[in-house]
């Protein structure tokens, strides 16, 4: 009966986190409090916490209570080109992107290996942070070959350079190479983003082409591990 009664406890609290009863930030009820208001064991409640916590909706702080976690996702489509201004668009979140550093630098080893440049060429650099919903949740570093992309402005950088480079320069960008990665996070996350207690991100590492399939740019994209399920669209390819 009590095991009935712990899951019934926790599909309870869980529901009301997802309606926004119990609010991202706030505590949720005192043990004491959810033992008379379910009228149960205290070992009862805290097997429904416990739960609640290993699934990521509440954090417990001893002598705080548990506060509850903003589960909320933004959903980042992993097939596709998609801009940082389309995703916000089509998120209908208040946005913003900040221009971090933007400046014309001689690629070191590995950047060489990862724009197939010489140590000679010069490399566009620009380090962006986006902001959703006031949260600075994405770290984005591009280079650019500047030989194809012989001019940037902070202005455009802070619009969509891909809107520049598509409908000003009349770039055609075709498909990019995608890795995955967690990784620990940096003194470079740190100072930029809103980590809060987490201490990883997801890396996206982007090699992108044109439709001539030449290679003009490289992306590390940093984001914080909460706020996005990457997601994709499979459909079954039979081999004979």
């Amino acid at each position: 009966m009590s095991e009935n009664k712990y899951l019934s406890i926790y599909n309870d609290l869980l529901s009301k986190i997802e309606k926004g009863i119990f609010k991202p930030g706030t505590k949720i009820p005192s043990e004491n409090q959810l033992v008379e208001q379910y009228e149960t064991s205290r070992e009862t409640i805290r097997k429904a916490l416990n739960l609640l916590s290993e699934h990521g909706y509440i954090q417990k702080i001893k002598g705080k209570g548990s506060i509850v976690l903003d589960v909320r996702k933004f959903d980042f489509p992993i097939s596709g080109l998609i801009s940082f201004k389309e995703l916000a668009q089509k998120l209908g979140k208040p946005s913003r992107t900040i221009v971090e550093q933007l400046e014309i630098i001689k690629p070191d080893e590995a950047l060489k290996k990862h724009l197939h440049v010489t140590a000679r060429e010069d490399i566009w650099k620009v380090v962006r942070v986006r902001e959703i919903e006031g949260e600075r949740i994405i770290l984005d570093k591009d280079f650019f070959n500047k030989k194809v992309v012989p001019f940037l402005s902070k202005d455009i950088c802070e619009r969509s350079i891909y809107e520049y480079l598509e409908k000003e320069l009349q770039l055609k960008i075709s498909f990019a190479k995608k890795e995955f990665f967690v990784e620990e996070c940096t003194e470079e996350d740190r100072m930029y983003l809103h980590l809060k207690q987490y201490t990883h991100v997801v890396v996206v590492r982007n090699y992108v082409y044109l439709d001539d399939a030449s290679l003009f740019q490289y992306t590390e994209s940093r984001h914080r591990l909460d706020k996005f399920r990457f997601v994709d669209f499979a459909r079954r390819i039979h081999l004979h």
